[in-house]
């Protein structure tokens, strides 16, 4: 079966359904996830069912799901529904940069420009600090949605949308006003061989940004134990001793392998935040022993699917990854 086909997209949430009702405590991100499917399916009010579902549950990440909802009501004719949904979306000035993206797209989307560039700018203006030019991963497409809007919208430059430029083209060779030509499309129906070979070039570069965006659809995920949680790990399964020679050097040992991750170059970069029980059970799962440390980084990248990454690095004002309250910058983040 083709893997973007409505069957299989339906086939796919379906699993996903499956999965969420073994692990009750990971439904929301798997629900999300059978949604997505079920709208790139084509059902969307079976998707808009499931959105319901998750807010009456009380999901952890509310203002994210009610962004989805409205997207996706919006797509099926409920366009009142969807704008109340994002009304009260940017009403709660979320801290979290995707219900702003996906509000500005849906907004976008539907060629309500003026109000997509006000989201797109809330968000930017509220998660991104004043002078910081360390865009986090997260806030990025905010910058890049608003370039794009401003563009058609026929705005001049300001120091965001530089900011937006610098950062895209530090990983393409084609720059943002180059993407976000209005004009582009018309070049798609021209008979000048030149302006088509220039056309099929910028688009290889999209479509190559894309391909590297879907071949790492969660991020790659460095695991973390609370001290209280590797105590315990350490006292039902000390054969694992000799991955963590104690706390502090498994802090250290996080940052440093985030940090050389990022200095080849790769993004989408968090931290899962490990339970013994939660490893014990995917242990189990896997029908080996919690002592096999080969399954340490399965157990990682498992969490990381479900959607409990956070990521990496936080903007260094934030408290650190650590949990030890104090700022990144004056935590495990003082030597960047």
């Amino acid at each position: 079966m083709r893997p973007d086909t409505p069957a299989a997209h339906i086939s796919e949430a379906e699993r996903l359904l499956r999965t969420a009702s073994q692990y009750p405590e990971d439904h929301e991100p798997l629900l999300l996830r059978a949604a997505a499917h079920l709208e790139l399916a084509g059902d969307r009010e079976r998707a808009s069912t499931l959105y319901d579902q998750l807010l009456a549950a009380d999901p952890e990440h509310p203002l994210a799901v009610k962004a989805l909802q409205a997207a996706n009501l919006w797509e099926y004719g409920h366009e009142a529904e969807a704008r109340t949904l994002i009304a009260g979306v940017r009403a709660a000035s979320p801290a979290d940069p995707a219900p702003w993206e996906t509000i500005a797209e849906t907004l976008e989307s539907h060629d309500e420009l003026e109000e997509s560039h006000a989201c797109f700018t809330e968000g930017v203006r509220l998660l991104l600090p004043p002078g910081d030019d360390d865009v986090p991963y997260g806030v990025r497409p905010l910058l890049t949605g608003r370039h794009r809007v401003r563009r058609l919208l026929g705005r001049p430059h300001d120091d965001w949308d530089r900011l937006a430029d610098k950062v895209h083209t530090a990983r393409s060779p084609i720059s943002l006003d180059e993407l976000h030509d209005p004009n582009r499309l018309w070049a798609l129906g021209s008979d000048n061989p030149a302006e088509l070979r220039a056309e099929i070039a910028r688009l290889r570069s999209e479509l190559g940004s894309y391909r590297s965006a879907l071949s790492r659809p969660f991020p790659v995920a460095v695991l973390h134990w609370p001290a209280a949680e590797l105590t315990e790990l350490l006292t039902a399964y000390p054969a694992l001793a000799a991955e963590y020679p104690s706390h502090p050097a498994h802090l250290t040992a996080i940052e440093a392998a985030l940090r050389e991750l990022a200095s080849t170059g790769t993004e989408n970069l968090g931290i899962v935040t490990a339970t013994v029980p939660s490893y014990e059970a995917f242990a189990a799962s896997e029908q080996s022993s919690p002592a096999n440390p080969s399954l340490l980084p399965q157990y990682a990248t498992t969490l990381a699917s479900r959607g409990r990454a956070l990521p990496w690095p936080p903007s260094k004002g934030a408290p650190c990854w650590c949990g030890s309250a104090e700022a990144y910058r004056e935590c495990h983040g003082g030597g960047s």
